[in-house]
């Protein structure tokens, strides 16, 4: 089960979502990356957090990335994955972060956020539900509503995912 602080808190922040947004390298991947000749490289994602973004796209909620690196398999798995937009190297979290609430229509309290790092912290203390996954930075997992059980690129997007379907009464299995 998820470490939840106060899952009557959870719930409702959850069932509100109409958006969730998420960091990649730590979250949708375990971190490393491995360059390899030529310039390009290497990432590793959970085909589980590829459902679970699925079944919330199917769900009408909206998702995105902001991340700080760039790279090609990002963009190549946010698009086989429906996510929309791919905000990549960006040194400003926060102003992109705004700018999503303004595209997406959407207040703070309307958008859950995955991280694991520092760079996290002010977008996840700002939305309406913060997940931190089990092997973020402990300022990160001290920050968020809820602390996954899994570690990134593990699954932990996976389980974000159904804790805000279930809550909106849209898992269907």
């Amino acid at each position: 089960m998820s470490m939840i602080p106060n899952s009557a808190e959870v719930e409702p922040r959850a069932r509100r979502l109409r958006a969730l947004i998420l960091d990649v390298d730590g979250v949708l991947t375990d971190g490393r990356v491995t360059y390899l000749p030529g310039g390009h490289e290497s990432k590793t994602f959970h085909v589980r957090d590829g459902l679970g973004l699925q079944l919330l796209v199917n769900a009408r909620i909206r998702t995105a990335i902001i991340s700080g690196r760039a790279s090609e398999v990002v963009e190549r798995r946010g698009r086989e994955l429906g996510i929309d937009p791919i905000l990549q190297g960006v040194d400003d979290k926060v102003g992109a972060f705004e700018k999503l609430l303004a595209d997406f229509d959407v207040s703070e309290e309307d958008v859950g956020y995955i991280g694991d790092d520092l760079p996290d912290l002010p977008i996840l203390r700002r939305a309406g539900l913060g997940f931190a996954v089990a092997d973020a930075a402990p300022e990160v997992r001290a920050a968020a509503h809820v602390v996954l059980r899994t570690g990134g690129g593990r699954g932990a997007v996976r389980e974000a995912c159904e804790i805000i379907l279930k809550a909106r009464g849209a898992w269907r299995v």
